[in-house]
C-alpha cells in the first residue's frame, strides 16, 4: 500500500498540487486524468521518487517495487532485444541475493523477540513472496511471451535495439517493466506507440496483473477496459472516483450538480438568517435571539463550489493561396525498405478542399505515404504528382519527439517565424495555452501533450492550403482533441489525417482511404460510413479481424490438415481454458468475501485457488507452446 499524504508541489508561482491525499491499494487500477499540463506525468515522477515534494510525503512499505514507463526514450545499450528485455531479471537476481543475505543474518542472530529481528523476518517473507509471484525460474518463456505480445517477432530477438524506431524502444521499456512485475506499475501514455493487437494483448495482461497499476492515457476504451478507479487533477486539486473513465464522466457531472444545489440551498439559508438578524436585532425582546442567529452564522461551514478549469486551445489554421483542383495524385506508387515492400500499387486522387482519413493496421504504409507526399522520404517506383501551388503544413509524432530539448517554448516557435508573424508569436502560444511563465519552460520539461501543442503552434507560422496530420491526437487530452477537430472542420483547405482515433474521425472526413497489403482502397463518407460498409463495429474489429489476442502469442497456424492428435490437443486446451475462467471467477469471489469480512479460512481457500490457477496456467502454456 502506497500513501500520498498532503503532498504539495509548486513551479515558480504556479501551484501544481496543493495538499493532495490518496492511497494506492495492492489491486488498484487507477486512471489519472486531467488536461495537458495539469501535472499527471509529474505526479507519476513524484511517486517514482524522481522529484521531491514541496510539502507532505509519500510513504510505502519497505522493499516496495515500482516500474515506470515514461514518455522519454531511455538509452538501450544491450547487443540484442532479447538481452535488453532480460535486464529485468538482473533486478530479480539482486532481490534473490538480498534474500540470501537476510537468511544468513537471521541464522546468526539470537535476539528473536527484538524489533530488528522481527523487521528483518518480515523483509525476508516479503521478498520471498515477491520472488514467488514473479516465477523467475521461467524467465525465458516469460520473455518470449511478453516480447511477442508487444509486437516483436522471433526474428527480431537477436537484432540490436538501436535498429528499431523510438516507438519500438518504448515497447522494449514496457517489456522490461512487465517482466519485472513490480508492486506498482506506472504507465504514461502506454498505447501511443502500440498497434491494436499489442494494445489488446496489453489490456489482457494488465487485467490479470496481480499488482497495482496507475496510468495516464487518453485512450478512453483502454481506460474503461482496465481501470476501476479514476483520479482527476484540476487546478492543483485532486478528486477521486471509484469508477472507470466513462462512469467517472457521469459521476463528475453529478458531483458538480449536487455541489451547486447544496451551495444554493445554503445561500438561501444564509440570506434567511441574515434577514431574521436584521429584523430582530433592533427589538430588545429579540436581541438575544438575534445574537444566537449571528453565532449560528459564524459557526456555519460554508459550502464552496470547486473551481473548474475552463482553459483550452483556441485557434484556426491560416489558409494560404488557392492551389490547383487536384492536390495529390498517385499512379502505381511503390515503396520498399530493402526486401520489405510496404507500398506496391497505390492509386488515388485527392482534390482541393477534401478531408481524407488514412486508416489501416500498423505497418501498412499510412505514415510512409504521408511522408512521401511531403517529401521527407522518396518513393521506390510509380508516380506522385502534387498539384499547382500546393502549400503543405505537416504535423507528425516524430516532430514532437525531435524538438530541441534545450530551447524554451517561446524560442522553439520564434526561431521558425519569419517576417511580421514574429510579432504574433506570444499570441500564437497563448492560443495553445502557453502564457506567462509557461513560454519560458524548456522543451525538456514538457509533457507529451504540451510538446504536441508546440508542434501545432508551429503550423500557424506559415499559411498553407493542405494539412497532413499524422496521429495528431496521440498526446492530446480529450478537451484539446475536440478543439483540434473543430479547427480542422473550419479549415477551408485540404486535409489528410492518419489516425486510429474513431471518436476524432467521426464527422470529420468525406473520404476514407484504407491501406492494406500494399494498396489503397477508397470509401466515400466518414469513418462511420466506412465501418457500416465493412459491417464492423469499430477500429478494434477492423484491425484485429476477430483474432483472439490471448492465443496469438503462442499458437502458430499452418496450412496442414489437423490430425487426430492436434484435435485432442485443441480439445484439451478448450477444457483448460474453461477451468481457468472458473478458477478466476472463484478467486474474484473469494477476494470480495475477504474484503467485506476477513476470515483466515477464506484466506487459505484463496491461496489454494491461486495455486490451482497457476497450475492450470502452466498446463495451458505447455499445451499451446
Amino acid at each position: 500500500m502506497l500513501q500520498i499524504n498532503n503532498v504539495s508541489l509548486h513551479f515558480g508561482s504556479r501551484t501544481l498540487f496543493e495538499n493532495i491525499n490518496f492511497t494506492i491499494q495492492p489491486r488498484d487500477r487507477i486512471g489519472l486524468v486531467g488536461r495537458n499540463g495539469a501535472g499527471k506525468s509529474t505526479l507519476l515522477k513524484l511517486i517514482n521518487g524522481e522529484i521531491s515534494t514541496d510539502g507532505g510525503n509519500i510513504s510505502k512499505p519497505q522493499n516496495f517495487t515500482i516500474g515506470f514507463l515514461t514518455q522519454e526514450i531511455r538509452q538501450q545499450q544491450s547487443p540484442t532485444v532479447w538481452e535488453e528485455a532480460q535486464i529485468a531479471f538482473k533486478t530479480i537476481n539482486a532481490i534473490q541475493q538480498k534474500v540470501d543475505d537476510i537468511q544468513k543474518e537471521l541464522e546468526q542472530r539470537t535476539d528473536y523477540s527484538s524489533d530488528e529481528y522481527l523487521d528483518l523476518s518480515q523483509q525476508y517473507v516479503d521478498l520471498l513472496d515477491h520472488l514467488s509471484h514473479i516465477d523467475a525460474d521461467d524467465k525465458d518463456r516469460q520473455t518470449e511471451l511478453v516480447l511477442k505480445g508487444l509486437g516483436y517477432k522471433r526474428s527480431d530477438f537477436d537484432k540490436a535495439p538501436s535498429t528499431f524506431s523510438g516507438g519500438w524502444a518504448m515497447r522494449l521499456e514496457l517489456a522490461k517493466i512487465l517482466l519485472l512485475q513490480p508492486d506498482l506499475i506506472l504507465l504514461d501514455e502506454p498505447t501511443n506507440h502500440l498497434d491494436i493487437d499489442s494494445i489488446l494483448w496489453l489490456e489482457s495482461f494488465l487485467q490479470n496483473y496481480q499488482g497495482a497499476i496507475m496510468m495516464v492515457s487518453h485512450d478512453k476504451s483502454f481506460l474503461d477496459n482496465i481501470t476501476n478507479k479514476t483520479i482527476e487533477i484540476e487546478l492543483g486539486k485532486m478528486y477521486e472516483y471509484k469508477a472507470n473513465y466513462s462512469k467517472y464522466l457521469e459521476m463528475r457531472i453529478e458531483r458538480r450538480a449536487q455541489q451547486i444545489a447544496t451551495y444554493n440551498n445554503q445561500q438561501d439559508q444564509i440570506k434567511q438568517i441574515e434577514r431574521n438578524i436584521e429584523r430582530f436585532r433592533a427589538k430588545a425582546s429579540k436581541a438575544s435571539f438575534a445574537q444566537s442567529l449571528i453565532k449560528k452564522l459564524d459557526k456555519m461551514d460554508l459550502v464552496e463550489i470547486d473551481e473548474v478549469d475552463t482553459k483550452s486551445m483556441r485557434f484556426d489554421f491560416p489558409i494560404g493561396h488557392q492551389g490547383g483542383k487536384v492536390v495529390v495524385k498517385t499512379e502505381k506508387l511503390a515503396k520498399s525498405y530493402g526486401e520489405k515492400q510496404v507500398l506496391s500499387d497505390v492509386n488515388f486522387e485527392i482534390e482541393r478542399g477534401q478531408k481524407v482519413a488514412f486508416i489501416g493496421k500498423n505497418g501498412m504504409g499510412k505514415t510512409t505515404m504521408a511522408r512521401i507526399i511531403v517529401g521527407e522520404i522518396e518513393k521506390s517506383g510509380g508516380n506522385l504528382d502534387l498539384g499547382y501551388n500546393i502549400e503543405i503544413g505537416f504535423f507528425a509524432q516524430h516532430h514532437a519527439e525531435a524538438l530541441p530539448r534545450n530551447l524554451t517554448v517561446f524560442d522553439s516557435v520564434d526561431q521558425l517565424a519569419e517576417g511580421d508573424i514574429r510579432l504574433q508569436v506570444r499570441n500564437i502560444l497563448g492560443a495553445f495555452m502557453f502564457s506567462g511563465e509557461d513560454v519560458d519552460k524548456k522543451i525538456s520539461v514538457l509533457s507529451g501533450g504540451e510538446r504536441a501543442r508546440v508542434c501545432l503552434a508551429q503550423l500557424l507560422l506559415q499559411p498553407s492550403n493542405t494539412l497532413i496530420l499524422d496521429e495528431p491526437t496521440n498526446h492530446l487530452d480529450i478537451r484539446s482533441k475536440d478543439v483540434l477537430k473543430e479547427s480542422i472542420k473550419r479549415y477551408p483547405g485540404t486535409v489528410i489525417i492518419v489516425s486510429h482515433d474513431r471518436d476524432f474521425l467521426i464527422g470529420l472526413t468525406d473520404k476514407v482511404f484504407e491501406f492494406t497489403d500494399g494498396t489503397v482502397k477508397e470509401y466515400f463518407g466518414d469513418i462511420e460510413n466506412f465501418f457500416e460498409e465493412k459491417k464492423i463495429a469499430d477500429f478494434r474489429a477492423f484491425e484485429t479481424e476477430e483474432i483472439d489476442i490471448k492465443k496469438t502469442d503462442t499458437i502458430v497456424t499452418t496450412n496442414k490438415p489437423i490430425d487426430k492428435q492436434e484435435k485432442q490437443i485443441k480439445n484439451s486446451i478448450n477444457k483448460i481454458e474453461q477451468a481457468i475462467e472458473q478458477a478466476e471467477t472463484n478467486i474474484q469471489s473469494l477476494e470480495a468475501k475477504i474484503a467485506s469480512n476477513y476470515d483466515e479460512a477464506t484466506v487459505n481457500e484463496l491461496m489454494q485457488a491461486k495455486e490451482k490457477l497457476a497450475s492450470l496456467m502452466k498446463e495451458w502454456e505447455d499445451l499451446v507452446g
